[in-house]
């Protein structure tokens, strides 16, 4: 039944690393600390535990998602390119971060900036949108601070990236396109940084290689993988305010949740 619980994950994950271009973290993460509470995992690990098997299955659910965009031509590689030099960087940093964080100290971290974000986006508070992409620059170090952040919340940095690129004049449908681009480099280098502060943790699971747990890894790469195709053909067919208002009641829902 665990293993059922993790395929079922890994599906929805899957169409929405697609769909928003968040990776699928948003949900895998809550679904995780639900699990391994009720599996009696050391609430002291728990969530570490959790962001870093987000932060590695997001490596599989952004393959099939980057594939399905690029075939619409929507992605923008050189914006991919520069934002990527910052954000190995700063998801490794992440993942030494969130070591130092309590687990349910991180657990309310993570309600609040999901909260925050989806009333940002609901309600349109935004600085004036720039009228071109920002050079390599801006691109760089926002790669580095929304790989740090994404690595400490274990998500594919969607939430983070779409808002920072539709504010700098990129198109809806583009932005969630060059997200889950990002989302590949954010995931590699943060799953590698949490298998590191996490190996010879005590309280870890059997199968666990640092704070990632292979057996919901496993579990959810594998209906990720073909769901996110069905997710990114999806964000094609919506409109970008429908999109943009399902991708806000998304991130308030899950806030709430780890608040509560």
């Amino acid at each position: 039944m665990e293993f059922v619980l993790y395929l079922i994950l890994g599906a929805c994950a899957g169409v929405l690393a697609g769909l928003f271009g968040v990776g699928g973290g948003l949900i895998i993460v809550p679904v995780l600390v639900y699990s391994f509470t009720a599996h009696g995992i050391e609430a002291d690990v728990l969530t570490h535990l959790a962001v870093g098997t987000s932060l590695a299955t997001i490596v599989f659910t952004s393959i099939n998602a980057i594939l399905a965009h690029h075939r619409q031509g929507a992605v923008q590689w050189p914006i991919v390119l520069w934002m990527t030099v910052g954000i190995v960087l700063g998801s490794f940093i992440g993942g030494i971060t969130a070591s130092y964080i309590q687990g349910p100290v991180l657990q309310k971290i993570i309600g609040t900036f999901a909260i925050l974000v989806s009333l940002q986006m609901t309600l349109d508070i935004r600085p004036k949108a720039s009228k071109t992409v920002p050079g390599r620059p801006v691109l760089t170090v926002a790669g580095v601070v929304i790989g740090w952040a994404s690595a400490i919340f274990g998500i594919g940095g969607g939430s983070l990236t779409v808002p920072f690129l539709t504010w700098r004049s990129v198109s809806m449908q583009q932005a969630v396109a060059t997200s889950s681009a990002c989302g590949l480099p954010i995931a590699i280098s943060g799953a590698i940084s949490f298998m590191v502060v996490g190996w010879g943790e005590s309280g870890l699971p059997e199968g666990s290689i640092g704070y990632v747990y292979l057996p919901a890894l496993a579990g959810i790469a594998l209906t990720s993988m073909f769901f996110a195709r069905f997710g990114a053909r999806l964000a094609h067919m919506l409109s970008p305010r429908l999109l943009k208002r399902l991708f806000a009641l998304l991130l308030f829902s899950v806030g709430l949740s780890f608040l509560i």
